[in-house]
């Protein structure tokens, strides 16, 4: 593989990266939608109002539950599980 070949790979799966957290950070509309209708904030946004913006560092946002049984095995969302992390109140 050329240099210019691995810096256009490299590009793309850090593209892929962010592209992937971003969607982390949007949520899944389903789960947004039924979270505000039963009038509640999502897990992201009661944590924008507890801590100073931009302040939170959440640690291992990409980790996925390793459950199985009730079909969890084919269901693992990025979103799903604890929210892990630190910021400034």
């Amino acid at each position: 593989m050329t240099t210019a070949a691995a810096a256009s790979t490299m590009r793309d799966r850090v593209e892929e990266l962010r592209s992937l957290r971003a969607g982390i950070r949007a949520g899944d509309p389903r789960a947004t939608g039924a979270q505000r209708g039963k009038g509640k904030l999502t897990v992201r946004e009661r944590l924008d109002l507890l801590f100073d913006e931009g302040s939170f560092r959440e640690v291992e946002p990409l980790r996925r539950h390793r459950a199985t049984g009730f079909g969890l095995e084919a269901k693992k969302p990025h979103t799903d599980g604890v929210v892990v992390g630190w910021g400034t109140v």
